[in-house]
């Protein structure tokens, strides 16, 4: 049997390591809805939201940057989950709408952090943590180049940059008021179904 010394050395670094699970918890939850109020929230206001010192957030967190990091990936990780509900089955023109107007519930709400993102993250970076928002998009891409829904003529990867692209640029523009944010869906919609559309072919109406 243990002597209570011994049972002290063996918890006391489980205690450890399960304080900093819930002060990374913390720190995490604060990042996310401070910076989905203000991109250029603080350090210091982060951990103060998160009830935390800020030596403890940046034993974490070595900078700003890491921390925009990781709140770009939990929110990222939270829109794929959202975006299992989205079906993205049968018409590829329907199921590219469909998807569309869900991804940009997530944009509008967490395009703060997105800005901050923006400002602290190489563009690669940024791409790398959408990857799986992207390949739902792939999804139904390859589905409409198969069935002549969408253009073969220009390669995937640039209909997917298109997507990306266009949908960073909306977060832009709803940021600054220069479009509403409830006609942004099918301002999105309209403008990818006229670039995804074959050349020559009608542009469905949505």
């Amino acid at each position: 049997m243990a002597t209570p010394s011994e049972g002290g050395r063996s918890s006391a670094p489980r205690a450890q390591r399960a304080d900093a699970r819930r002060n990374v918890e913390a720190i995490l939850d604060a990042a996310v809805a401070c910076l989905a109020r203000d991109p250029e929230v603080s350090v210091v206001e982060v951990a103060a939201a998160a009830g935390v010192g800020r030596v403890t957030l940046y034993g974490h967190f070595k900078t700003r940057a890491d921390l925009i990091d990781a709140a770009l990936v939990r929110t990222i990780q939270r829109a794929d989950r959202i975006l299992d509900a989205t079906d993205t089955t049968g018409d590829p023109v329907e199921a590219l709408t469909r998807l569309v107007a869900s991804s940009w519930q997530i944009v509008d709400q967490f395009r703060n952090i997105l800005l901050a993102a923006q400002r602290e993250l190489p563009a690669e970076r940024i791409r790398g943590i959408h990857d799986r928002i992207l390949g739902r998009v792939r999804s139904v891409v390859e589905r409409g180049q198969r069935t002549g829904a969408f253009r073969t003529d220009l390669p995937k990867h640039w209909l997917l940059t298109t997507v990306f692209s266009l949908m960073h640029a909306a977060a832009e523009d709803a940021a600054a008021g220069r479009v509403k944010v409830d006609q942004v869906p099918d301002l999105i919609a309209a403008t990818l179904l006229a670039a995804f559309t074959p050349p020559g072919a009608k542009v469905r109406a949505r």
